[in-house]
């Protein structure tokens, strides 16, 4: 389904009176790449490393912002997927050599 096709949806939605003027305004905004956050949401052009919320590169903080998922429960994943033949470590640091930094606030 397309975004065109989203968006007439909600509008129709607001016509028969299922939304408010306000969550349809969020709706909108959220599916034309408003917040970040949504469970099912990956929106990779978005995805930048985290500064603040950080232990070696940021890649798990900037992936639990994009997600929504707690930053640790990231960071244990990567730490298993060390374990399994190494694979975590190189991934790791792929993502961190080609994901950006957030810049500052």
């Amino acid at each position: 389904m397309s975004v065109s096709d989203e968006v007439a949806k909600l509008h129709q939605l607001k016509e028969a009176g299922a939304l408010s003027e306000a969550e349809f305004a969020q709706a909108k905004s959220r599916l034309l790449g408003g917040g970040p956050g949504e469970a099912g949401e990956w929106r990779v052009n978005g995805l930048r490393r985290s500064k603040s919320d950080r232990w070696l590169g940021g890649v798990c903080g900037g992936i639990a912002r994009m997600t929504g998922v707690e930053a640790w429960i990231w960071r244990l994943l990567w730490t298993l997927s060390v374990f399994c033949a190494g694979v975590g470590l190189l991934a790791y640091i792929l993502c961190w050599i080609f994901i950006p930094e957030e810049e500052a606030a």
